[in-house]
């Protein structure tokens, strides 16, 4: 079974290191020590846990009332606007995500360089690749 270091399971959660601490020393996620002493995350634990940290919302404790379970919290880099289509870039954690819309859901939204924003993807082809 593999393990996640903290800032693994960190990065793999879309949180701080310090967040992902703050869980395990809570006892919310399990973890146990390496021959190093380093402190680790089975698997298991740490997909169970990342199903009920999504079922149940972030630290604020608030649920996504939404049918779009993929959704990427980050910040605007990027918006260019036309005359009618837009593309906006969005930063999550280590992900670019880069969508099209409208001129008109762009201001109505407010979206600028800088403002947080969260990316929802709905698709029915998904690739996945192991890593």
């Amino acid at each position: 079974m593999q393990s996640y270091t903290i800032g693994q399971a960190a990065r793999l959660l879309g949180v701080s290191p310090d967040t992902a601490r703050r869980w395990a020393d809570a006892g919310r996620v399990p973890t146990h020590r390496d021959e190093g002493g380093r402190r680790l995350i089975d698997g298991r634990d740490l997909a169970a846990f990342s199903v009920e940290l999504a079922r149940t919302g972030g630290e604020d404790g608030t649920a996504s009332h939404t049918s779009v379970r993929n959704a990427f919290p980050g910040i605007v880099t990027a918006v260019k606007l036309g005359d009618v289509a837009a593309q906006v870039e969005i930063q999550a954690g280590p992900h670019r995500l880069v969508s099209l819309l409208t001129r008109e859901a762009v201001e109505e939204l407010g979206l600028e360089v800088g403002v947080e924003a969260t990316a929802r993807v709905k698709s029915t082809n998904v690739h996945v690749d192991r890593t």
